[in-house]
């Protein structure tokens, strides 16, 4: 059996390191912007009962004047889970023991032009070792332009890897992405994914022979990353692009109304926020994807 704590210490690396850039590409639109903000980095531990390590990780909030809100967050947390939620986890139906790393980005802009944004990319080791993730963009006033250049950068990652993966994880974050309370989208989609998969099957032996989980981790582990460069890549773009609109009255009280739209998926539906609450994360890191004001009407 394959000793993933290498490889989860790897991908830990790596989401540092993005989150690092990230944060200095945001800092760098606030200084164009004539402002001084910065972010605030908190560190956090996770508790588990009987578990001597159960890790922890680095809340990042940074309010400035052109993100509103914006956290990034990496974590890196160990134990196991409640037998109930355990059966709803990939891999964990024998043994609720989890290992997981990621990152996750939620940005709030204060110009309602600037479109609003979700990143996540993660690494998972239960039964199963597996990569999952993605990114969104979330405009409460669309433009075709941003649309079309988000998709693209994200396109242009899949289609580096498996000329599949684009077309399939395109239409999964449609289907995940949507709010079925209210029949709409969450925002103009982008690209969402699970489950690729770095441990041998279980059900086919003579593909376990054959299976290389190391290659299988590198494969996976080479897309998550480039998942990150094209967000790295592309969003700051646009951000430049519509930091100067001009907005009226009319335009923020579109943009509060679709943050709360924002809020309910995130509070309703989302699995991120789920695994989080179910597995003793850090409440403000959990919740920092909440916008700072929304409206309902």
């Amino acid at each position: 059996m394959t000793d993933w704590a290498p490889y989860t210490i790897r991908a830990k690396d790596w989401f540092e390191a993005l989150r690092d850039r990230i944060c200095d590409a945001f800092v760098q639109i606030e200084r164009e912007a004539g402002s001084n903000a910065a972010f605030e980095f908190i560190e956090w531990d996770r508790e588990e009962e009987g578990n001597p390590d159960p890790g922890g990780g680095v809340r990042g909030v940074m309010k400035g004047k052109v993100f509103e809100k914006v956290g990034v967050n990496v974590s890196t947390v160990r134990g196991a889970f409640a037998p109930e939620f355990a059966r709803t986890m990939h891999g964990a139906a024998d043994s609720p023991e989890f290992n997981a790393t990621g990152i996750s980005l939620v940005a709030h802009m204060a110009n309602p032009h600037v479109p609003a944004v979700h990143m996540n990319t993660r690494f998972l080791v239960t039964g199963k070792a597996w990569f999952g993730g993605g990114a969104d963009l979330n405009p409460p006033i669309p433009y075709e332009e941003d649309t079309a250049e988000f998709h693209a950068a994200l396109r242009a990652a899949c289609m580096a890897h498996n000329p599949t993966y684009y077309d399939r994880f395109s239409k999964w974050a449609d289907e995940y992405f949507y709010i079925p309370h209210r029949g709409v989208h969450r925002g103009v989609g982008g690209i969402f994914y699970d489950h690729l998969e770095c441990s041998a099957p279980d059900d086919d032996a003579a593909e376990q022979e054959s299976f290389d989980e190391n290659a299988a981790f590198e494969r996976n582990f080479a897309f998550t990353r480039d998942v990150g460069e094209a967000f790295l890549s592309v969003y700051p773009r646009i951000v430049r692009r519509h930091v100067a609109d001009e907005y009226t009255a009319a335009d923020k009280a579109t943009q509060l109304e679709w943050r709360g739209r924002y809020a309910e998926f995130n509070l309703v539906h989302d699995r991120g926020t789920l695994f989080g609450l179910k597995t003793g994360g850090n409440i403000d890191a959990i919740l920092m994807s909440l916008p700072p004001e929304a409206t309902w009407s």
